[in-house]
Order: C-alpha cells, then sequence, then structure tokens
C-alpha cells in the first residue's frame, strides 16, 4: 500500500481480484495473508528478523 492509497482502496482491489465464487472464508484469508506479509515486511525493515541459520538450529534442522 502506498502513501496515497487508502485502506478502502486496498480493500477494495483485493475484493476486486477474488473470484465471483468467493466466500466470507477466501475474503478473510486474503485479508489475513495480506496483514502477516505487511507484518513481515515491517518486522524486517525494521530488523527485527532471525538468520535463517539461527531458525534451523533451534529445531535441529541441517544448515
Amino acid at each position: 500500500m502506498t502513501i496515497t492509497t487508502t485502506l478502502k482502496e486496498e480493500a477494495q482491489r483485493l475484493i476486486d481480484r477474488l473470484p465471483d465464487d468467493a466466500n466470507w472464508d477466501d475474503l478473510m484469508e486474503e485479508i489475513y495473508v495480506r496483514i502477516a506479509i505487511e507484518n513481515g515486511i515491517r518486522d524486517s525493515d525494521a530488523g527485527r528478523t532471525t538468520p535463517v541459520e539461527e531458525v534451523r538450529a533451534r529445531f535441529g534442522l541441517p544448515t
């Protein structure tokens, strides 16, 4: 979402991209995914990330 784009405009774009047979669950999933992505980008921009090597080590996964 850009500075000049309003939440209402973004919501309308999201709705317009849904198929005609979409239901409320489909809409809620799209909203949830959008929020998760935006939060992840904000965390990344703020440096609130964990290196993949550290995550793999925590879960005992090969590096």
